[in-house]
């Protein structure tokens, strides 16, 4: 039987401070920990994009859950576990030892082999199926913009995947605010409350005024109380503030987010630095520090955000 979950609100997709050497800096990860789960937020996701989840080991994985579930003790703050594989039997696997390790929730990443149209339902159905039937946590879906590495399921694909009694929310990040509101339109179709959290970092605000009930984003690693004002001010109906605030903080978002994307996982971290929260922005190569440029520019960013 799943446990129930509430995963409405902001779920930031944590960084994780490594050493100069690229190890996991555990000090920091906790001091990280510590700071965060006093925002406000609703859960915590590891091991995803923002994390550099992709780069770890899966010991590290493992490590990364563990030292998320002794600092979280007490705090009611659920640990959501992005699982990424190649495969069903990796992925079960990856989701026992997930489980194991103290994962509340899994966060389950689209495959390769959804690339190409039509996609048969039955695919996607039988990954998922074969995952909530082996460990029995809440799952969330994951449609994600496929020049991203993802795939929009499709409205036939999602309505299969609804009736999988361990889903329970689903991280829409197409950036298309038209499909946006096709799927929530679709998931408030079936006969029980599945939870829509915006993963489009380019209309946050604006994905709540759509219909969204929370966000699993990297861009809430950062100013992350910021984003939860945001969002209680657009659950309670107060749009004004939601947009002016909003607007504000998208400043930082669009700059943590500028070309090249992947570079935004080195400019969270120098964002943190910045706020005096870590004290240093390594990442895991191949992945690059950025350069002074960058820097200035998330600096401005951050004063136009009133984050400095």
């Amino acid at each position: 039987m799943t446990t129930p979950i509430d995963l409405r609100g902001i779920i930031p997709a944590t960084v994780l401070p490594l050493t100069p050497g690229g190890e996991i800096d555990e000090p920091a990860l906790r001091t990280y920990i510590r700071w965060i789960s006093t925002q406000g937020i609703r859960a915590v996701a590891v091991n995803v994009d923002t994390g550099e989840g992709p780069h770890l080991w899966p010991e590290e994985r493992l490590r990364v859950i563990r030292v998320y579930k002794e600092e979280l003790a007490g705090t009611g703050i659920p640990v959501v576990a992005g699982l990424g594989a190649s495969f069903t039997a990796q992925a079960l696997r990856s989701a026992r030892e997930a489980r194991l390790a103290g994962a509340d929730c899994l966060l389950v990443f689209p495959l390769a082999d959804y690339l190409g149209q039509p996609l048969s339902p039955e695919l996607p159905y039988g990954y998922h199926k074969a995952i909530a039937d082996e460990v029995g946590l809440p799952l969330i879906l994951f449609t994600l913009q496929p020049a991203l590495g993802g795939t929009d399921f499709g409205d036939e694909v999602l309505l299969r995947l609804l009736e999988i009694p361990q889903v329970v929310a689903i991280k829409e990040a197409l950036f298309d605010a038209k499909r946006f509101r096709e799927i929530v339109t679709l998931v408030r179709s079936v006969d029980r409350p599945i939870t829509v959290l915006t993963g489009n970092d380019n209309f946050i605000w604006e994905s709540y005024l759509l219909g969204a009930e929370g966000a699993l984003l990297g861009a809430c690693a950062v100013a992350t109380r910021a984003h939860v004002e945001v969002w209680a001010a657009a659950m309670r109906g107060d749009w004004a503030t939601a947009r002016a605030r909003g607007d504000r903080i998208q400043r930082l978002v669009d700059a943590m987010f500028a070309p090249p994307v992947r570079d935004y996982r080195a400019r969270a971290k120098e964002i943190l630095v910045m706020q005096g929260i870590l004290t240093g922005a390594h990442v895991r190569p191949p992945l690059l520090p950025i350069g002074p440029e960058d820097r200035q520019a998330l600096k401005r960013a951050l004063e136009d955000a009133g984050q400095l």
